[in-house]
């Protein structure tokens, strides 16, 4: 699918970037273009690839001029570039509005005038009954993808949404290595929280899928267990050869929720169980607003989301087995032991 073709991924300095040049790049893709606002990253990332078939682009999806800069034939695109952290767009919420959802209009316009052919654009869980300004603006993202696929015929726009995507950057495994490495304890949130296991692959396999089975307006998620936070502070001692480390219950932050939603009951009932995914197909109702609100579905009151609390639950053997087998594990113990 990918050969002797263009692709562009923004916000391609994160983890996921990375995942995906990793698979890419013992390909026959012709180019992958990475489009950041970060040049340090860039920097470094040119230097650790040294490969003439990446290539950096430094801009902003606020600033549409720069996108079009770096759309110019472009094949196809993976939407990446996001604010991700809570506590920053709780902070500054306008921010999340401009990077989140402005960015992501002004990427799906370029890439409309552009003629790419497919953007897959990444979600998360948070959009889903949103709490927080963050899972907000995810959710309007995810309604401007939505918005913008009914009016394109020659551009397929599909959108992924992933929850806790293990041992990525900010995420909460490299933080227990780095407590236990200084010395301070562990700390959790609330030991019975729940959160969905999925690797950096996964998430990289979850969009390619989309991208090979996807109709424009689609929205894809990819089924995973579950874990106990408590259960995965334990695991990570026990990985780390600390088992009698101390673990910290610090309560519930704002903005968190006890569990992940992936699906809504709403969605449960259109969604298309395609074994490891679930797909849901894009609401093609027309702009008649009868239909909005004046015709129900019985169903939808009986339907149940699908979400951390429900999924199947890891036992310690299970989910120590996922995490050895995690690269990103692998290269933090390797850091770690040689700190110890």
């Amino acid at each position: 699918m990918f050969n002797n073709k263009v692709l562009l991924i923004t916000g391609g300095t994160g983890s996921f970037g990375n995942a995906v040049l990793r698979k890419f790049l013992d390909t026959e893709i012709k180019e992958i273009r990475i489009f950041s606002r970060d040049e340090l990253k860039q920097d470094d990332m040119r230097k650790h690839y040294n490969n003439d078939r990446i290539k950096f682009y430094i801009g902003d999806v606020r600033d549409k001029k720069s996108i079009d800069d770096a759309m110019r034939g472009v094949d196809y695109v993976f939407h990446a570039a996001a604010f991700k952290q809570v506590p920053s767009c709780e902070f500054y919420p306008i921010q999340a509005v401009k990077t989140n959802v402005i960015g992501t209009e002004n990427v799906l316009s370029s890439a409309i005038d552009a003629g790419v052919k497919k953007v897959i654009a990444l979600s998360t869980d948070k959009a889903v009954y949103p709490i927080n300004a963050m899972g907000i603006s995810k959710a309007m993202m995810e309604r401007v993808v939505i918005s913008k696929s009914r009016n394109v015929k020659d551009t397929t726009i599909i959108c992924t949404r992933y929850g806790n995507v293990m041992a990525s950057r900010g995420s909460v495994i490299p933080l227990f290595i780095e407590q236990v490495r200084n010395g301070k304890p562990i700390t959790i949130t609330d030991p019975n929280m729940t959160r969905f296991m999925m690797s950096l692959n996964q998430a990289v396999n979850l969009v390619l899928f989309a991208f090979e089975n996807g109709e424009s307006g689609d929205i894809f998620v990819q089924k995973a267990p579950a874990a106990t936070v408590e259960l995965l502070a334990n695991t990570m001692k026990i990985i780390l050869g600390k088992p009698n480390h101390v673990v910290k219950t610090i309560g519930t932050r704002h903005g968190e929720k006890l569990y992940e939603t992936l699906l809504t009951k709403e969605e449960m009932v259109r969604a298309v169980d395609m074994g490891e995914y679930f797909r849901i197909p894009s609401d093609s109702r027309e702009l008649n607003y009868n239909q909005y609100f004046e015709e129900g579905e019985e169903i939808i009151t009986e339907s149940h989301e699908y979400h951390s609390h429900n999924t199947y639950r890891l036992n310690q053997e299970e989910l120590k087995d996922l995490l050895m087998n995690l690269d990103e594990i692998k290269e933090d113990l390797i850091r770690f032991q040689k700190n110890e």
